[in-house]
């Protein structure tokens, strides 16, 4: 597994600017369910994936995955991406699962409606169902294999596969009234099928994992910051965008870090949680060994002994 390792882990090429692009940057992408947008100024290095698709609660319907996964394909090579986050593009709701939320008057566009994936979904064989699952599981192992930190930012509900999407990135912010998550798949006779049953105990614990799956309960945003569920939870504002704004903060203070230190820390802290002890620290080691002969590395050194800010480059 450590050869393995070895040379899987390879440097991202030199971090350069580019031209900023944002999400209406491209008429045909406004249309799109994913929408890709690159921040410019001093958040350069900070990109977002919008999730747009208002009339289902962003449900996870074939349309939905398909362009999540061409953009994270994408993104996946480009180097200049230091931070990922993932927001919402529809008021009051940050990714629905399968179907939307039954939520009162809080999102007048998805109120009393299953979706049209739920109603799909009841159609499929066994086999087709086994099929569709594997390719959501896929979806979250790709987001949580993304190199460079990932952080979701939860303004609204995120149920079942939606709160899997969000236990499938490095951190989690919610909203702390306005958002409600739960891996509730056991009220709809199913189990959660896309990481949730072995990413939620990690974050939690295994008995209090298996009391929200057991249960099907839903959290409040505050709830789960309390839980360890999510970093951050702040009051939502007027716009309904407040985690988002932190989030965006919290990528701030990640961007000016030596991306190339960001990214092996992450392959350590998540292949090390895997193994036993003595495999993580020689997990561990072999990140270390690949961060010494970086520029970065005596950038960071000179920057100290001259007490100015470092200046990383991503080599």
């Amino acid at each position: 597994m450590l050869r393995a390792l070895t040379s899987a882990l390879r440097l991202p090429s030199p971090w350069r600017p580019r031209e900023a692009r944002g999400c209406a940057a491209n008429p045909a992408a406004a249309n799109r369910e994913i929408q890709v947008c690159a921040l410019a100024g001093p958040d350069q290095g900070i990109t977002e994936i919008l999730m747009n698709r208002p009339s289902a609660c962003n449900a996870l319907g074939n349309v939905f995955v398909s362009e999540l996964l061409e953009a994270l394909a994408q993104l996946r090579e480009d180097r200049q991406v230091r931070v990922l986050i993932f927001r919402s593009g529809v008021k009051g709701v940050f990714c629905a699962g399968l179907s939307c939320p039954d939520h009162g008057d809080q999102l007048g566009v998805c109120h009393g409606r299953i979706s049209a994936d739920l109603k799909e979904r009841e159609q499929m064989s066994e086999a087709e169902v086994g099929v569709f699952v594997q390719r959501l599981r896929g979806l979250m192992n790709e987001i949580a294999a993304f190199p460079a930190p990932t952080i979701a930012a939860m303004d609204g509900f995120a149920l079942g596969g939606g709160l899997e999407l969000a236990l499938a990135c490095d951190l989690r912010v919610a909203a702390a009234s306005s958002a409600v998550m739960g891996l509730i798949e056991t009220t709809r006779g199913l189990l959660p099928g896309a990481g949730g049953t072995q990413r939620l105990p990690r974050c939690l614990g295994v008995a209090l994992a298996k009391e929200l799956i057991f249960t099907g309960r839903r959290l409040s945003g505050a709830q789960a910051q309390a839980l360890g569920l999510v970093n951050h939870a702040v009051a939502q504002n007027e716009e309904g965008n407040a985690a988002y704004h932190r989030a965006r903060a919290l990528a701030q203070e990640i961007l000016p870090q030596a991306p190339i230190a960001v990214q092996l820390g992450k392959v350590a802290i998540d292949r090390g949680t895997e193994v036993d002890i003595a495999s993580g620290m020689a997990i561990e080691g072999i990140c270390y060994a690949q961060n010494i002969p970086t520029r970065d590395r005596l950038e960071g050194m000179a920057a100290f002994r001259e007490k100015r800010p470092p200046r990383f480059v991503g080599e």
